[in-house]
């Protein structure tokens, strides 16, 4: 008898505290808005609308164990649920080995904690079809998730898929151990002459001879390509013209090339996901964002190959008769570990990038922080770009990189490769000419890189209208300012290594204003370029520019004001 008010109060207390709890919760979730303080306008992003329906891919025959090929069981689990009018398909705990998933509209697929999805090695059930890879219309297998003109497509809970990549992917020596190299070799493929990179098979390796960033532009028919089928490795989850898609919570990991590649989607969310891919993975990308629009990608964390969060729309004369931009995108709350660049646009930008927006987001170890890539021939415009709040460490290479030459090699390797020299030859602009204007970066930190802020435009279209404000950096080297109109940097302080901070090329009504650094050369400002005009220092108590800056004899008179 005595125990029951115990018993009774014990009950009352656990009742209080989860209310306590919930509310809590509830309240945090309500003092996060994933759409506050956007600088453009956004209508909040549609949900997937999944039908009450559930099955269990067990109830149509998957085996556990790695060892069955589960594609049927997972095929009749979906059209089971597809004609109810949709619902959940449930992966529960095992290891479940299967190809192709065609994916049908509403259909959430609920991978269970300890659930890990494995996709098959074996490259005949991935036939050939028409799709779009590397910004191009070409012919690639078939990718291991797929769907076409759907609506209401989720991935949900925490379990694992994994794209068996290895099998897919050529692999140079120089990026594995001496026992990662002997592991490779061991599991087949080829050698090239040099012994220095693996192949998975004879038919990969000449089928890369003359491809164009993976893709070979010489070949028309699907004869031809299908004699090349080794080399036509597809990205994970190829999800196109699609309505209202969301990934929320699971892993994926381990793709035969990028990671989850949205086409042309309406309303998409990634949130809550962690993407890896070996670092060594070729064009191991983690999420490339296609010809989208209303796009929120939030508390995420990627581990990649490739560049991690990528912007795009398509790639020269195909990219610009599709016609598509990406717009209205919000990336907030992410953290990207290894990979080519934290946040990218590009270099496939024909059909135009606008109304980004990027947010407290950390980098650490990442090749290139933020990274804007793009080359003659795209044409495209990149517009209305905001992005705030970055926390960087220990890059290898340029923290805030704006590159209009890219070449498709990561800036490791072109800077290992000494391509770093000022190109000035002037071209006519045309509808394949790439326009790069309108952004604006503020509040960063950076601790650690080889450079802090590269900003290349072409001669005959320089960048245009960018900002770089309350900035905290160290670094080696400083700033690379060539080809740029409209450039103004406020508020930044500097530890920089190299004694020459700021190296101007032909910049144009250009403003250095709150500028701390601690070099004390007389040439930790170097201007040059005929072309440059109308460039301001304007100095104050810690920076005196009058005895730090070096003016080129190409410069003219009147230049640039002190």
């Amino acid at each position: 008898m005595k125990t029951k008010p115990i018993n009774l109060l014990c009950i009352a207390l656990t009742i209080l505290l989860g209310s306590w709890s919930n509310n809590t919760i509830a309240q945090n979730s309500k003092s996060y808005d994933s759409y506050e303080n956007i600088e453009f306008k956004m209508t909040k992003i549609q949900e997937p609308k999944i039908p009450n329906n559930t099955v269990n891919i067990k109830d149509f025959g998957a085996i556990n164990g790695g060892y069955v090929l589960n594609t049927k069981a997972f095929a009749d689990a979906i059209d089971a649920v597809s004609k109810k009018g949709g619902g959940k398909v449930i992966i529960p705990p095992g290891i479940w080995l299967t190809g192709p998933i065609i994916l049908k509209s509403n259909i959430e697929l609920h991978a269970e904690t300890g659930a890990l999805i494995k996709f098959s090695t074996d490259k005949s059930l991935y036939p050939i079809i028409q799709t779009s890879f590397e910004g191009l219309n070409t012919w690639r297998c078939i990718s291991p998730i797929y769907g076409k003109n759907l609506e209401n497509i989720a991935f949900t809970g925490n379990g694992v898929w994994d794209g068996s990549g290895e099998v897919w992917r050529q692999v140079k020596k120089s990026k594995l151990t001496e026992s990662q190299w002997k592991k490779v070799i061991a599991s087949g493929g080829i050698l090239n002459d040099k012994k220095e990179s693996w192949y998975p098979s004879e038919t990969f390796m000449k089928a890369s001879v003359g491809a164009d960033q993976n893709v070979r532009l010489d070949l028309k028919t699907k004869e031809e390509f299908e004699a090349i089928h080794d080399f036509l490795r597809p990205v994970m989850v190829s999800i196109q013209n699609s309505k209202r898609v969301l990934f929320d919570g699971p892993v994926f990991q381990n793709s035969p090339a990028w990671n989850i590649h949205p086409l042309m989607v309406e309303d998409l969310i990634v949130r809550n996901v962690t993407v890896r891919n070996p670092w060594y993975s070729q064009n191991g990308d983690g999420l490339d964002v296609e010809s989208c629009k209303n796009v929120l990608v939030e508390n995420s964390s990627f581990d990649v190959g490739d560049d991690a969060i990528c912007i795009k729309s398509g790639k020269d004369k195909d990219g610009r008769e599709r016609g598509v931009p990406c717009e209205n995108i919000i990336v907030k709350n992410n953290i990207v570990y290894h990979g080519h660049g934290g946040v990218t646009v590009g270099s496939e930008m024909s059909g135009g990038v606008k109304n980004l927006h990027v947010s407290n987001c950390t980098f650490m170890g990442t090749d290139v922080g933020l990274r804007f890539k793009s080359n003659r021939g795209r044409g495209g415009v990149v517009e209305n770009i905001f992005i705030s709040d970055i926390f960087m460490t220990d890059i290898p290479s340029q923290a805030i990189s704006f590159n209009l030459y890219y070449g498709g090699k990561s800036i490791e390797e072109t800077l290992a490769e000494g391509d770093t020299k000022i190109k000035n030859q002037v071209v006519a602009v045309n509808e394949e000419t790439p326009q790069f204007k309108n952004i604006s970066i503020k509040n960063i930190t950076i601790k650690g890189a080889q450079q802090a802020v590269f900003l290349q435009g072409l001669p005959e279209m320089n960048l245009q209208n960018i900002e770089l404000s309350n900035l905290i950096i160290t670094a080696d080297k400083g700033f690379s300012i060539i080809d740029a109109n409209g450039i103004k940097i406020t508020n930044v302080k500097l530890d920089i290594k190299n004694p020459t901070v700021f190296e101007i090329y032909n910049g144009k009504n250009m403003t250095l204003k709150d500028i701390e650094f601690n070099s004390t050369s007389p040439k930790a400002v170097s201007i040059d370029g005929a072309a440059s005009e109308k460039i301001e220092l304007v100095s104050s108590k810690k920076t005196e520019y009058a005895k730090k800056t070096t003016i080129s004899e190409a410069v003219s008179k009147g230049a640039v004001k002190l």
